[in-house]
């Protein structure tokens, strides 16, 4: 039985479900066609689709040609709308249907919106094609131009224009927009003035007809259209039944939101169909926040907010659980298909390489500095530096590399740092910390040099610290520069130490690269080829490693120090950076989000290459405790560490931490808000 707690309801955390309908068609029959539409209206009621968009003139049907102007079919189109209308009073979902409407004399290509037996408003179509095949100005009138009219239809006297948006009150996000077929052809979009005006959603009744290619050119429109305008872009086209005289028909559907898509329907299907996606209206009101070029258009086009009528209904959401349909990314820094993970590790370690390239040849350094532990994050910052010489033309030995056993090194990481140091062909040397280490905690006074076994943070960041202080005399000695290895998912929680520490180098090359997908660019160097031979042997051995600072020795079982039994799961912090970082989600719905992505290790995608061993689950009582952490450390103990960053480059879209860059925040706030919000929400 569905939880009835309000915390797993989409509608609770900013989303509606959508949907996109493919009705079986009946050339010139406005009564049947009408009944199709009331039978997939009450499917998607059943399925709690909140909006529902139908192909152009699916009531009249679209190609019928000069049968549009007959009164018969004028007058079942009328009745066909009344029937619609009246069907839809126990029914949740908006509808949008599309019908061929008189008005004035004129008769025009039309969407009308019906929500629980009200007419909302008509929208009449803006462009009509009259070129190839197209003949639409032979029947009907455009509607550019008209504004503050109104129209009657099934005993409704309601709004008529394109200057229409349509508002839930109760739901604020859900405000949307119509468009028909060729508007969004054209080089302005009526849509755009939509979306700038306020709405969220952008809909598109169309008919369409099917060409080779036409199919990809109007998944790059709505891809572009809702990029653009920082929204969600609901496409409907005619199917099965319209009339094949000249033409054909693929029934495309296609759910967009801000760029991505999320659903698409099956294609030349001979069946009704709705294609389904959830919308986060929340996400895209944030992304508006951010984007002052989008405010600016607004501006620009002469703020069209006060040229449209806003169109307010009662959606009456019941805040039931009716699960996500969305794809969520477990791996939100980490692409699920061959092709965009190959793309992506390719521009990231290039990003990479380049960046560091750049300092190299400012500076004129004669060498580079680095400490190599045999972990993830000095591996991948290595493998950077020897691609930047490389492209410098200058020899891998110019860069010196430095394993710093301390108390609680393990002689596999230290191999493995050896064995990569050799087999990239830089310089290799080793300083063992352990005597400066005791001396210094013996001058600090501290009990472990008095043979207690005390392990504490002192204890840690003398280790840290010495590592890096050796680091920055080295580099002195030897004219170059210490290059950092901190990766952006040890900055979004802190995970280092400040000032003489790992938190400090003269570049931080790893800066803008999460933990997650540090892993698969390592993965990514081996399989296209820039290591290979012993190189490659050891690259793969080192992602086998588990992650740990090791400056603990291990317990009494032999057990070493692990960072994410200490602060929590990288692959849950990542998530949670990506998601609270890049578009400033409430916790709520973060955990929300979350618990969709990883409840069920065998549902969703993986990304290619995931391990089977390693596909975790999580409950939504493990989320919300390493999202507190989360919230905690990134919000009030972490951003004086960040506010201090050194150089680096800037590598995901998703999120970077730069106080130059896309974060900044002062270093003295509390988390006080956040973990609270995450607390009343929870069930």
């Amino acid at each position: 039985m569905a939880d009835p707690h309000p915390f797993f309801a989409l509608h609770r955390h900013g989303m509606i479900r959508a949907g996109v309908c493919t009705p079986m068609g009946t050339v010139a029959d406005p009564a049947a066609n009408a009944r199709a539409t009331i039978a997939l209206a009450q499917a998607g009621d059943a399925q709690g689709a909140d909006i529902l968009v139908f192909p152009e003139l699916n009531v009249t049907s679209y190609a019928i040609d000069d049968l549009h102007l007959q009164d018969t079919i004028l007058a079942a189109s009328a009745a066909g709308i009344a029937a619609i209308a009246e069907a839809s009073r126990t029914l949740k979902p908006v509808l949008l249907v599309g019908a061929a409407l008189a008005r004035g004399g004129r008769l025009y290509n039309c969407a009308v919106a019906i929500a629980r037996g009200r007419i909302l408003g008509v929208v009449p179509k803006t462009y009509l094609p009259n070129y190839r095949e197209y003949y639409e100005k032979r029947w009907f009138a455009s509607g550019a131009g008209l504004r503050d009219l109104e129209i009657t239809v099934a005993g409704q006297t309601v709004p008529f224009g394109p200057d229409l948006l349509f508002a839930a009150e109760d739901l604020p996000d859900f405000v949307f927009h119509i468009e028909i077929c060729e508007d969004y052809w054209a080089p302005q979009p009526p849509s755009t003035e939509g979306a700038l005006a306020g709405a969220l959603v952008l809909c598109n009744l169309s008919a369409s007809n099917i060409v080779i290619g036409k199919g990809r050119e109007r998944e790059l429109l709505c891809a572009s259209q809702s990029s653009r305008t920082i929204s969600a872009y609901l496409y409907s086209a005619s199917g099965p039944g319209e009339s094949t005289t000249d033409l054909a028909w693929d029934g495309q559907g296609l759910i967009y939101e801000f760029g991505e898509k999320l659903a698409a329907s099956q294609r030349f299907e001979l069946a009704d169909a709705i294609t389904y996606a959830d919308l986060d209206l929340e996400r895209l009101r944030l992304e508006r926040l951010r984007d002052g070029t989008f405010n600016d258009s607004a501006r620009n086009a002469g703020h069209p907010e006060t040229r449209f009528r806003r169109i307010a209904f009662q959606h009456q959401p019941d805040f039931a659980d009716r699960g996500l349909i969305r794809p969520i990314r477990r791996f939100p820094f980490v692409p699920n298909t061959p092709a965009a993970l190959e793309e992506d590790c390719y521009e990231a370690f290039n990003i990479q390489v380049e960046g560091l390239r750049q300092r190299l040849a400012s500076t004129r350094s004669k060498s580079l500095v680095i400490g190599i532990s045999g972990g993830l994050d000095s591996t991948h910052a290595l493998i950077v530096a020897a691609k930047a010489m490389d492209r410098l033309g200058r020899p891998r030995t110019d860069i010196l590399g430095y394993t710093m056993p301390g108390f609680a090194t393990s002689e596999g990481t230290k191999s493995n740092a050896w064995a990569l140091m050799r087999a990239v062909g830089i310089t290799p040397a080793e300083i063992d910390i352990r005597p400066t280490a005791r001396q210094m905690l013996a001058d600090i006074g501290h009990p472990f040099a008095k043979g207690e076994p005390v392990y504490d943070v002192t204890f840690e960041n003398v280790q840290a610290g010495l590592r890096t202080d050796y680091l920055f005399r080295l580099a002195n000695q030897n004219h170059g520069f210490v290059l950092g290895t901190g990766d952006l998912s040890e900055l979004a929680l802190g995970w280092s130490t400040y000032g003489v520490g790992d938190q400090m180098s003269h570049y931080g090359v790893n800066a803008g690269v999460p933990k997650t997908l540090i892993q698969y660019l390592i993965r990514w160097s081996v399989e296209s080829g820039q290591f290979d031979g012993e190189a490659a042997a050891v690259l793969l051995a080192i992602l086998d490693t588990e992650i740990s600072p090791e400056l603990v020795p291990a317990d009494a079982d032999g057990k070493m120090q692990s960072t994410q039994d200490r602060i929590g799961p990288y692959e849950l912090h990542d998530f949670f950076l990506h998601h609270v970082a890049r578009f400033g989600l409430k916790p709520s719905k973060v955990a929300f989000l979350a618990w969709h992505a990883w409840k069920d290790a065998e549902a969703g995608l993986w990304p290619i290459g995931f391990p089977a061993q390693g596909r975790n689950h999580y409950d939504l009582t493990t989320i919300a405790r390493w999202l507190e952490t989360f919230l905690f450390r990134f919000f009030q103990i972490s951003q004086f560490k960040r506010s201090a960053l050194p150089n680096g480059p800037k590598v995901s879209g998703a999120a970077a931490l730069s106080p130059r860059g896309d974060w900044r925040a002062p270093s003295d706030s509390v988390a006080t808000a956040w973990i609270e919000e995450l607390r009343a929400a929870l069930p």
